[in-house]
């Protein structure tokens, strides 16, 4: 079965519980197809980890009989196999959706999981480049391409992602048709929500003179972004291109795509943006998610008062 469930589950019952799981996931949730591989590779992991542990494959009414040892028992296994506390707060969610699942639908009910705390994962703080930084990395972007458009592509993506805080899913996932054009366009992001992101006149330059160049042509259903055979662009080439540009630039190794996104929310906040609207700009579910580019901007306080005040050098 695909996504990472096993195939030796014997009750049909319990497969097709598993199944209409993932399809709920995918057309209720719309979840992403990262997110529902991520999670049927957890509920994979959990079930083979069941079959060792009732000691015969699991059935869906065994389902209902675990107790909160059980489960603890499964995170044991995980800590032991080296998981860190991220993968394994994100397989506790990825076990509470299921059990969500079957509880709403009549198919077992067992509240022994709300008993069981995963361990909670660090909270990352985001690493953003310098707006020296930033600016500089969109313009050698083009050196590393010998051929013009495709040097045209990837300052124009690469402008476009810390222009407007795009994930580089969200950028790479636009066909032509979605191309910026005015003073906005709308985005779509996680779990298929919208949102309207203000256009500089430097992204929709930087994209026009891109497709002036590329020579793949198409209609507004063919993609925005395109590599050298005229398909969709992966994230793995412009993942790379970064990392070609970090020596290059002297930049760290968090310098990625993904740090342009970053970039763009810190040097708002810093020039004085409030984080309701940054929220929104980045498409953020959770305010407390934005809330850690503050925390970014405490450091960088805390560093120049280290650095400058004639107390802290004492």
């Amino acid at each position: 079965m695909a996504g990472g469930l096993i195939p030796f589950l014997g009750d049909g019952g319990l497969q097709a519980a598993v199944a209409a799981w993932r399809a709920w996931l995918a057309e209720e949730r719309r979840a992403s197809a990262h997110t529902l591989d991520g999670y049927s590779r957890d509920l994979a992991a959990f079930l083979a980890f069941l079959a060792q542990h009732l000691g015969q494959e699991p059935r869906l009414a065994d389902l209902g009989t675990l107790k909160p040892a059980d489960f603890r028992s499964f995170l044991a296994s995980r800590a032991t196999a080296g998981l860190g506390r991220t993968s394994m707060a994100r397989a506790m969610s990825s076990l509470r959706s299921f059990f969500r699942y079957l509880d709403r639908n009549g198919l077992a009910h067992n509240p022994a999981l709300k008993a069981v705390r995963a361990p909670r994962p660090p909270r990352p703080v985001p690493k953003p480049l310098a707006a020296d930084e930033a600016l500089e990395a969109i313009a050698a972007a083009a050196e590393l391409q010998r051929e013009p458009w495709m040097a045209a592509r990837d300052t124009a993506l690469f402008t476009l992602l810390y222009g407007c805080g795009l994930r580089i899913g969200e950028a790479l996932a636009l066909d032509r048709g979605q191309a910026p054009k005015g003073n906005a366009m709308v985005i779509t992001g996680k779990g298929r929500k919208q949102r309207l992101v203000p256009l500089l006149p430097v992204v929709v330059e930087a994209v026009e003179t891109y497709l002036a160049q590329c020579p793949h042509h198409g209609d507004a259903a063919t993609p925005l972004f395109v590599g050298a055979r005229g398909k969709r662009l992966n994230p793995g080439v412009v993942q790379r291109q970064m990392r070609r540009l970090r020596p290059l630039l002297g930049l760290p190794e968090t310098a990625t795509p993904h740090a342009l996104r970053h970039s763009f929310a810190t040097h708002l906040l810093a020039a004085g943006g409030d984080l309701r609207t940054i929220q929104e700009l980045l498409g953020h579910a959770s305010l407390s998610t934005t809330q850690r580019y503050t925390e970014v901007d405490a450091e960088k306080l805390t560093a120049v008062y280290r650095g400058s005040h004639p107390r802290a050098r004492r």
